[in-house]
């Protein structure tokens, strides 16, 4: 079992930055790669970024790149999502989640999932 608590969300005007935390707990982190996944209201869940489990490796989906960089820490494990120029339409509610399958991009190969942190840009 991987436990995982998100931080860091709140409200920023746009073109703003936050930066998202995720720290975990249980099961050896570094076995996992680690994504960031959004849901905005009214909208199904999305996946945002992934990185893998050395770092060495990331992907975006295109609407953020350039914009938001994904990082982790194996020795505090944690990984962050840095989001910079943030636009009103990147409100929502940011996940972080785990998964085995190397650089997934599939909410599926996500086995481990935190509570979420609340996103909100205004305008």
């Amino acid at each position: 079992q991987v436990q995982l608590v998100e931080s860091g969300g709140g409200l920023v005007q746009a073109g703003g930055s936050l930066r998202l935390s995720c720290a975990a707990s249980g099961r050896t982190f570094v076995d996992y790669t680690m994504g960031w996944f959004r849901q905005a209201p009214g909208k199904e869940r999305e996946f945002v970024a992934a990185i893998s489990w050395r770092g060495g490796n990331t992907y975006y989906v295109d609407s953020v790149k350039g914009r938001f960089t994904i990082s982790r820490d194996n020795a505090k494990n944690t990984v962050y999502l840095q989001m910079n120029s943030l636009k009103p339409e990147n409100t929502a509610v940011y996940y972080c989640a785990a998964t085995p399958v190397t650089m997934s991009a599939t909410q599926n190969d996500y086995l481990y999932w935190g509570q979420g942190t609340q996103v909100t840009v205004s305008s």
